[in-house]
């Protein structure tokens, strides 16, 4: 993709509706009355915030999510996961409604004659679930500790989904599957030459040395894939002593979902949840100690935790720097991470893996002892 005509194409991809448009597509394929749209950061689909007249009963706010030209070739990938959201949901997980299109399915493909060629785009309308997104607030060790034990209770819970198209979660070369870390050296230019991309290749190295030959021994399962600080929604309550706390009231973006493994659920959420820390290295401990109580990693998983969050790193900045180039005008929502996520990455390094196991291993067992540190 380092040739100017594969990032033309890539760039491409991505829909381009205007607000009139995707009103009129929430009216035309899911009957809705709209009084209002407003857009919603997206990495490479399109979503918007819908508002409708006051109905008397149901919501009054929706997400239309349209989806990029290569993703929209993908309808069966598209219909998992709509089911996994909806299984999830019946689950008790605080997931949105999958809405039905006028036809009564849970998408739409949509055709656009932009002029030169026609493009195909899959449409889709979720409600909308209030509540604040993570980052925005300073993270307690308990509430690092739910998200832990959210993570692997999806995870877990998912083993008992079924479907005909399940197979569509087998993402072969997908970027975001930690499977699939060493795709990103056809990225790395975009870094040029300095110390983070030296790390970047590090790790890359260290991944197909150490992890690549162990993927065999970790336990399968469908990943979320994308746990991170804007995709989990808190909502806030009075404690008797009259301070605020949190409980989780939502989890966005399945679009990121495929098969991997219970370790890869853990390495991305811990990788997420450092982001806006003021203790960053702490953090992976209450996590874990959470993830745990539920499913209780093996040895070789647990030795692999630690690259596989470097990995995520890797991920998340190389591709946001990626982004960047196609999407310019997005540079603020692809840099999030960026932000503190070099500082943190490069922390890690330079404490090496046995001391950050050190200390995420014993404030995990410090939870089996009942005192949390």
């Amino acid at each position: 993709m380092s040739s100017g005509n594969d990032q033309q194409s890539e760039a491409l991809s991505k829909p381009t509706f205007s607000e009139e448009q995707a009103s009129a597509l929430a009216e035309s394929v899911f009957g809705l009355k709209v009084s209002k749209v407003q857009p919603l950061p997206s990495y490479d689909d399109q979503n918007f915030h819908v508002y409708v007249s006051k109905t008397k009963n149901g919501p009054t706010e929706y997400v239309l999510k349209i989806s990029n030209t290569k993703a929209s070739k993908n309808p069966d990938l598209i219909e998992v996961q709509n089911h996994i959201i909806m299984f999830l949901k019946a689950a008790g997980f605080p997931t949105s409604s999958v809405c039905r299109t006028e036809g009564d399915n849970t998408a739409s493909l949509v055709s656009i004659d932009s002029g030169s060629e026609i493009k195909s785009y899959l449409v889709r309308l979720l409600t909308y679930l209030p509540g604040r997104p993570i980052a925005e607030i300073p993270i307690s060790p308990q509430l690092l500790y739910e998200i832990g034990k959210l993570a692997a209770k999806l995870d877990k819970t998912l083993q008992k989904f079924h479907h005909p198209k399940l197979s569509s979660l087998h993402r072969k070369n997908f970027i975001w599957n930690l499977k699939n870390v060493a795709l990103l050296e056809k990225y790395l230019y975009v870094l040029g030459q300095n110390r983070n991309r030296e790390i970047v290749e590090h790790v890359i190295h260290l991944f197909k040395e150490e992890v690549t030959p162990k993927l065999s021994h970790f336990r399968e399962c469908i990943n979320h894939g994308d746990l991170n600080d804007h995709n989990i929604l808190i909502e806030s309550s009075k404690s008797a002593s009259g301070n605020a706390e949190y409980q989780v009231s939502g989890i966005l973006d399945f679009d990121d979902m495929s098969y991997g493994y219970y370790v890869f659920e853990l390495a991305i959420t811990i990788m997420y949840m450092m982001i806006e820390s003021k203790n960053p290295i702490q953090v992976g401990g209450h996590v874990l100690a959470g993830f745990e109580s539920i499913t209780p990693l093996t040895a070789v998983e647990k030795g692999a935790l630690f690259l596989l969050v470097c990995s995520r790193f890797c991920q998340s900045l190389v591709m946001a720097a990626y982004s960047c180039q196609l999407y310019p005008e997005n540079k603020d929502y692809f840099m999030v991470t960026a932000k503190t996520g070099w500082k943190h990455l490069q922390q890690m390094f330079d404490m090496g893996q046995k001391a950050v196991e050190e200390i995420w291993f014993e404030t995990a067992k410090s939870y089996e002892s009942g005192i949390s540190m």
